[in-house]
């Protein structure tokens, strides 16, 4: 029987949210070479993937966090998951901006909110943990307590491990990137050939070449 996590990885690569390309490697818009393209937005355009994840975040939240009086998203990739999320579980819903507004209000937050208010934070996809952390931090500096985040997927860097773990803030995740190079090697999506080369890109991406 599949668990979870395999059955979130299947799905990415069949809708293409996820490609694997060891052999011609994609640029970041950091500049580092890897063999793997994420874009879990795509998933949003199909309704029996979005249902799925968005019922696997609500049952994190749920069991793990059933305190929860907010649910907030990640601009931009995040919204509309933590709407959906929000929606299932009858909770209020608020984002964060990646950048503060130029004009207006200057809301980096957007929505309706009271300080001391307990949150869950929904995210797409953890890289090395900056900009979902930064997200975390602006919460935190409007008096919300954040009890912990839940993504989509994880390429499972020791650098956003480490990350988080400085910055106090419990992560879960759906899938991550040992569930994924393993079901893609089963089913025939890559070769055993590529798997040191997807293996070596996880341990030192900012030297892959």
């Amino acid at each position: 029987m599949s668990t979870i996590a395999e059955n979130i990885a299947s799905y990415l690569l069949e809708i293409k949210a996820i490609k694997l390309e060891p052999s011609h490697p994609f640029t970041w818009a950091s500049g580092w070479k890897s063999p793997i393209y994420c874009d879990n937005r795509k998933t949003l355009s199909y309704p029996q993937v979005r249902d799925y994840i968005k019922e696997q975040f609500a049952t994190v939240v749920k069991n793990k966090y059933p305190q929860a009086q907010v649910i907030a998203g990640v601009a931009t990739g995040a919204i509309a998951q933590g709407v959906l999320v929000a929606q299932e579980l009858n909770l209020p819903f608020i984002y964060v901006r990646s950048a503060a507004k130029s004009h207006g209000l200057e809301n980096l937050l957007e929505g309706d909110f009271q300080a001391s208010q307990k949150v869950v934070v929904i995210e797409d996809l953890i890289s090395t943990g900056g900009s979902s952390l930064q997200a975390v931090e602006a919460l935190r500096n409007k008096e919300l307590e954040v009890l912990g985040m839940a993504a989509i997927f994880t390429y499972g860097f020791q650098k956003a491990t480490d990350n988080f773990t400085q910055a106090k803030c419990e992560l879960t995740t759906l899938s991550d990137y040992n569930v994924l190079i393993d079901l893609a090697l089963k089913s025939g999506y890559v070769q055993q050939s590529d798997l040191e080369k997807l293996k070596e890109w996880r341990k030192s991406p900012e030297t892959y070449k």
